[in-house]
């Protein structure tokens, strides 16, 4: 672990390797798992005003389970999550016609449906982020390293392509820490080799 400002990172994301494979698991981390992709309290607004923009990007499904629960839910454990399709998969997931899983919210954002509405939101960070983990605390943040058995082709992939973790996931580390974290991040990186 090493400090970054406010920040204490593990190694992992700089020691470990990771490129989706989206062939060999079907985007199952948008299926799999007993909860929906943890939000912020600004994202919980943000979907709020964006979901008339993005249901027409959603599976019938998927705007039935919204419709029902709302754009966000709040856990027994007063945790903030998007909601599922009957307890199973994230109720924005929309699937290709390869029967990958894809994200209406990213596929809205993509099509240029929100971009003006939610300054450059393209899906819940938890999700962009993936697999690295961000925990908040009241003085700082950690950020960790998911390992997860249905992600084992991606570290498959990125051990193949050389791509850290933490290279992988770039656009999304700038986008919750800043540029100036990133070439930070950057420069332990390469002390570290």
């Amino acid at each position: 672990m090493f400090q970054l400002g406010k920040t204490i990172v593990s190694e992992e994301i700089i020691e470990k390797d990771f490129v989706c494979n989206l062939n060999a698991c079907k985007g199952a981390c948008c299926i799999e798992g007993e909860a929906g992709a943890p939000l912020t309290e600004e994202e919980v607004g943000i979907l709020e005003n964006i979901y008339p923009q993005v249901k027409p990007f959603l599976r019938p499904e998927g705007i039935k389970a919204i419709e029902a629960q709302g754009t966000s839910i709040k856990t027994d454990l007063d945790e903030l999550e998007t909601p599922l399709v009957d307890g199973k998969e994230c109720a924005y997931v929309t699937f290709t016609d390869k029967g990958i899983a894809s994200c209406g919210i990213e596929d809205a954002f993509n099509a240029g449906a929100i971009d003006l509405i939610a300054k450059g939101f393209r899906k819940p960070i938890s999700c962009h982020l993936y697999p690295v983990r961000v925990q908040e605390y009241s003085e700082f943040s950690a950020v960790n390293y998911h390992k997860w058995p249905i992600c084992n082709d991606a570290c498959t992939l990125g051990k193949e392509l050389q791509v850290p973790v933490y290279k992988f996931v770039k656009t999304a580390l700038i986008r919750k820490f800043g540029e100036n974290w990133y070439a930070e991040l950057e420069k332990v990186a390469t002390s570290l080799k």
